[in-house]
C-alpha cells in the first residue's frame, strides 16, 4: 500500500486511517482483536483513538478503546508495525478536562499506561481550549517530544483561525507546529472543512485526517428511510439530519459511481474523499472484519475526474 507523508511530521501513513471508537463500545475485545488482526493484514496500521473513548457509554469511564488496542498489541508483539494516534482534551470527568500543560502531562501517562507503550506517534489536541494560551499548550507537548513520549502533534475539531495561530506561535516560538488537523468532512459535510479551515492546511503543509468520513453510516447506503434507522445503535440519533432531499441526491450519486466502479458506495465515498488533494487519510471504522475489505477496496478506487465532479455536483 503506497503511504502518504503526514503533513511535515515525517510520519508516512495509509491513504485510510482506521478509527477505534467503537472499541469497547458497539465492538467487545475479542471482535477489536479480530478487526485489528484485518486491518493490519491488509496494511492499515494507522490507528485512531482517543482517551475520552467509550465515556458515553453507561458504566464506562473512558480509555476503553486504549486498553483494548494497548493489550491487542501487547498480545501481538507488534507495536513497530503500528502508527499509533491518539486524543486529549475531552471532559474525562472530575475536572479532567482542556489543554493546560498540567492536564496533558497527567493525561498523556495514563493513555501510555492503557496503550502498553513508551511512544504515542501522534497526539492531538481532540477540541480546541480558549481558556489555555496556545503557547502554554505548545510548550506542554514540547516537553513531551523532547522526553520521547510523543513523536508528533496534531489538531481536531479547530476553527481555521485558531489552527492559524496556532502555526504562526510555532514558527515565531521555536515549539512543535500541528502536522495534522483532524475536521468533520465528507459527501455530507462539506462546509465544516472546505474553505478558510482548507487553505490554512494547504498553505502550511498541514496533513488532514478528516473524521465522520462516511456520515455516522449513511454514506454506506444502508440508510434509504426511517424505516433502516434501527440498523444500528447510532442510527436514530446520528442518520435523520442526513435523509433529506440532498442527502437522497449524494445516494444517487453514490449510486451511480459505484454502478460505474462495481464497488460499494461505501468505498466510492471514501475514495471520494482520498481524491482532494489536501486530504491525507480519511478516518473509517468498521464493526465486522469482513467490512474491512470495503475499507481496503477503498483505498485502491481511482475515481476518474468526472465522477468525482458529479459526486461534487451532487452534494453541493
Amino acid at each position: 500500500m503506497k503511504l502518504r507523508a503526514l503533513g511535515r511530521s515525517g510520519l508516512s501513513v495509509p491513504p485510510l486511517c482506521f478509527g477505534c471508537n467503537v472499541f469497547g463500545w458497539t465492538v467487545d475485545e475479542a471482535a477489536s482483536f479480530r478487526l485489528l488482526d484485518t486491518v493490519l493484514e491488509h496494511g492499515l496500521s494507522f490507528l485512531d483513538t482517543a482517551d475520552v473513548y467509550s465515556r458515553w457509554v453507561p458504566g464506562h469511564s473512558g480509555g476503553e478503546s486504549e486498553v483494548i488496542i494497548g493489550k491487542w498489541m501487547k498480545a501481538r508483539g507488534n507495536r513497530n508495525r503500528v502508527i499509533l494516534a491518539t486524543k486529549v482534551g475531552m471532559d474525562m470527568g472530575n475536572g479532567n478536562v482542556g489543554l493546560k500543560a498540567d492536564y496533558i502531562a497527567r493525561a498523556v501517562e495514563d493513555s501510555l499506561r492503557r496503550l502498553q507503550t513508551d511512544t504515542i506517534d501522534l497526539y492531538q489536541s481532540h477540541k480546541d481550549d480558549e481558556t489555555t494560551p496556545q503557547e502554554e499548550t505548545l510548550a506542554a507537548y514540547d516537553r513531551l517530544i523532547k522526553a520521547g513520549k510523543i513523536r508528533a502533534i496534531g489538531a481536531s475539531n479547530f476553527s481555521a483561525e485558531r489552527l492559524k495561530s496556532a502555526l504562526e506561535i510555532s514558527a515565531k516560538t521555536g515549539l512543535p507546529r500541528y502536522d495534522s488537523m483532524q475536521p468533520e468532512y465528507s459527501l455530507s459535510e462539506r462546509s465544516s472543512y472546505e474553505g478558510a479551515l482548507q487553505r490554512v492546511c494547504e498553505d502550511n503543509d498541514v496533513g488532514v485526517i478528516t473524521f465522520f468520513s462516511l456520515a455516522a453510516g449513511f454514506l454506506t447506503g444502508k440508510y434509504r428511510s426511517e424505516s433502516d434507522f434501527a440498523k444500528s445503535p447510532r442510527g436514530p440519533r446520528s442518520i435523520p439530519k442526513y435523509l433529506n432531499p440532498r442527502g437522497l441526491r449524494i445516494l444517487a450519486g453514490l449510486d451511480e459511481v459505484a454502478a460505474e466502479t462495481r464497488a460499494e458506495p461505501a468505498a466510492v465515498a471514501l475514495a471520494w474523499l482520498m481524491a482532494k488533494p489536501s486530504i491525507t487519510a480519511p478516518i473509517a471504522s468498521a464493526t465486522k472484519p469482513e467490512h474491512v475489505a470495503t475499507l481496503v477496496a477503498a483505498t485502491r478506487l481511482a475515481l476518474t475526474k468526472s465522477q468525482v465532479e458529479r459526486l461534487d455536483a451532487a452534494s453541493a
